[in-house]
């Protein structure tokens, strides 16, 4: 496998396997502190193996907005 191709496949295994990590941290299927410590762990190690800046799609007004609506939401909820 030519170098340029090999540096490609590493790149993107390493992508999967970040987005991988970050999908068990979200799913929440944690049922004791230390697994989850751990995987949060293995997730900054896999972050700072290849860190980039987060990216905001939305301005800081959509998302004060967004956050009002759902606490409105939730607030009038019959929970």
């Amino acid at each position: 496998m030519p170098s340029t191709r090999l540096s490609s496949h590493l790149t993107h295994q390493g992508c999967v396997n970040g987005r991988l990590t970050t999908k068990k941290i979200k799913r929440g299927a944690h049922t004791n502190v230390p697994n989850l410590e751990r995987d949060i762990r293995g997730w900054i190690a896999t972050w700072n193996e290849n860190p980039r800046p987060y990216v905001w799609l939305k301005t800081a007004d959509q998302i004060l907005d967004s956050l009002a609506r759902y606490c409105e939401r939730i607030s009038n909820s019959a929970h």
